[in-house]
C-alpha cells in the first residue's frame, strides 16, 4: 500500500471533526493577528510541559525520607501523574470541542499551578492528590498543543513543532538541574523547591487570558464536519470503533506505550539509581538534566528521516538499540559511565517519542483517524507507562538492588522492538 500524502496529518488535532462558522473563523483571525502574544503563550505553555515531572526526580529521596515512604510508595510520587496523563487524554478532545482550545489550556495551566502547591502541602495524601492535578493538566497541554499549531500555524507546524517540543525539553532540562540547588538556597525545604514552579504556570496562564478573551466569541460557533470516509462516523461511532479494532493501530499504540514505559522510569528513578551507587544528588541533577538536553538531538532528527522513509524499520531497531545499551551501561558501569550512558539514552528516548509520534500520523489515512489514533495512544500509552516507575520502585525494594530492575526494562526494550517493527510497516489504519 502506497503511503498517504501526510502534509496536513503533520500534527494530530484534538478538533479535527469540527470547522468553524464565520463567527468562529472571525475570532480565530482576531486571534492571528497577535502573532506574537500567541507565540508566547506556546513557548511558556510548552515550558510548563514537563517540568512539574522533571522536577520531582532529583528530590524523591528527601520526600521518601520526609513522610516515611517505601521505595514502592515513592514510586507512586511519579507513577500517579503519569497514570493521568492516559485518564486526562480521554476528556482532553471533549473538552476542546466544547469550549475551544484557549480555554482549556487556560484552565490546565491554573489546574497545573494548583497541583504543584497541593503536591507540596504536609500530608501524603496531598502529595498524591497533586500528582493527580498535575498529571490530569498535563495530559490537557499534551493533547491540546499540537492541534492548536496545525490550526493556527499551517504553512509553519514544522518549524512550530520543533519551537513547542524544544521549549517542553529546555524547561525539563533546567528544572532538573535546579531542583537540588534551589532545595538548598530555601534552607534545604523540598517543599519549597517544587513550589516554585508554580509561578512559571501561573505566567504561562496570564499569556493565555488575552487570547481567551480574543477568542471568547470562537466558542459554540463551530459546527460538526461530515466524515471524510465513507463508513465512518465522527462520534463514538465506527471511526472509533475502526481505530480500536484495528491490528495496526493497536501496534502503533504499544510501541507508543512501551517506549514511554521505559523513559518515565528514568523521570523517576535515574537520580536515585545514580546517588544510590554513591554520587552526590546534585550530580545526578545535572546528569539527569542532560539527559533530558540531548533528547533534542533525537527528538528533530528521527522524525525527519521517518518522513522521508516507506518502512522505519530501521530506525525503530536504532532507538530501542540505544535505549537497551544506555540502560545496560546503567546495569554495568552506573557511576563512572554515567555521562555516556544518559547521553546514549538520551537520543534514544528523544529519537523513541518523535518516532512514535510520528507514525501515528503515518500510519492515519486521514486528519480524524490521526486525532483517534492520537487519542488511543495516547491513554493506553500512558496507562502502561505508568505501570513502570511503580514496578521498578517495587523490585528495586524487593531486591535490594537495581540490577533486577533494569534487566526486566531491557525486556519491555526487547517487547518495543518486536512490535515496533509491526507498527513501522508502510499501511495505514
Amino acid at each position: 500500500m502506497s503511503r498517504p500524502d501526510t502534509d496536513h496529518l503533520l500534527l494530530p488535532d484534538a478538533e479535527a471533526d469540527v470547522r468553524p462558522s464565520p463567527q468562529g473563523a472571525a475570532a480565530r483571525r482576531a486571534l492571528l493577528a497577535h502573532p506574537v502574544v500567541l507565540l508566547v503563550g506556546i513557548v511558556l505553555a510548552s515550558l510548563n510541559m514537563r517540568a512539574a515531572l522533571a522536577s520531582v526526580s532529583p528530590l524523591v529521596s528527601d520526600i521518601s525520607q520526609s513522610f516515611g515512604l517505601s521505595s514502592t510508595a515513592s514510586s507512586l510520587v511519579t507513577s500517579v501523574p503519569v497514570l493521568f496523563l492516559g485518564l486526562g487524554a480521554l476528556v482532553a478532545p471533549w473538552l476542546a470541542r466544547r469550549f475551544g482550545s484557549e480555554p482549556v489550556l487556560l484552565f490546565a495551566l491554573l489546574l497545573l499551578a494548583g497541583g504543584i502547591l497541593v503536591r507540596v502541602a504536609p500530608s501524603p495524601v496531598a502529595l498524591y492528590g497533586g500528582g493527580v492535578l498535575v498529571g490530569t493538566a498535563i495530559a490537557l497541554l499534551n493533547v491540546l498543543m499540537p492541534g492548536l499549531i496545525k490550526r493556527d500555524f499551517p504553512d509553519k507546524a514544522a518549524s512550530m513543532t520543533s519551537v513547542y517540543t524544544g521549549a517542553m525539553i529546555a524547561g525539563a532540562t533546567v528544572v532538573a538541574a535546579s531542583s537540588v540547588p534551589l532545595e538548598k538556597a530555601f534552607g534545604g525545604s523540598w517543599e519549597a523547591s517544587l513550589a516554585v514552579w508554580s509561578l512559571l504556570a501561573v505566567l504561562a496562564a496570564v499569556t493565555w487570558l488575552p487570547q481567551v478573551l480574543i477568542a471568547r466569541g470562537r466558542t459554540g460557533h463551530e459546527v460538526r464536519m461530515a466524515s471524510a470516509r465513507p463508513g465512518t462516523g465522527t462520534g463514538s461511532g465506527s471511526a472509533a470503533k475502526s481505530v480500536w479494532r484495528s491490528a495496526l493501530a493497536w501496534q502503533v499504540t504499544l510501541f507508543m506505550g512501551l517506549q514511554s514505559l521505559w523513559s518515565y522510569v528514568l523521570i523517576a528513578w535515574m537520580p536515585t539509581i545514580f546517588t544510590d551507587h554513591g554520587m552526590s544528588r546534585s550530580t545526578a541533577g545535572v546528569i539527569f538534566a542532560f539527559n533530558n538536553l540531548i533528547q533534542v538531538a533525537g527528538a528533530f532528527a528521527v522524525p525527519l528521516l521517518a518522513g522521508r522513509m516507506r518502512s522505519q524499520r530501521p530506525l525503530i531497531v536504532l532507538v530501542t538499540s540505544l535505549v537497551a545499551a544506555g540502560y545496560a551501561g546503567l546495569m554495568i558501569a552506573p557511576v563512572s559511565g554515567a555521562w555516556l550512558w544518559a547521553g546514549v539514552l538520551g537520543i534514544g528516548q528523544g529519537g523513541a517519542v518523535g518516532l512514535a509520534l510520528t507514525m501515528i500520523v503515518l500510519r492515519s489515512g486521514d486528519a480524524q483517524t490521526a486525532a483517534r489514533l492520537s487519542g488511543m495512544a495516547q491513554t493506553v500509552g500512558y496507562l502502561l507507562a505508568a505501570v513502570g516507575p511503580l514496578a521498578a520502585g517495587a523490585v528495586h525494594q524487593a531486591t535490594g538492588g537495581w540490577t533486577i530492575p533494569i534487566a526486566l526494562v531491557l525486556g519491555v526494550c526487547a517487547a518495543a522492538l518486536a512490535v515496533g517493527l509491526f507498527a513501522a510497516r508502510d499501511r495505514t489504519v
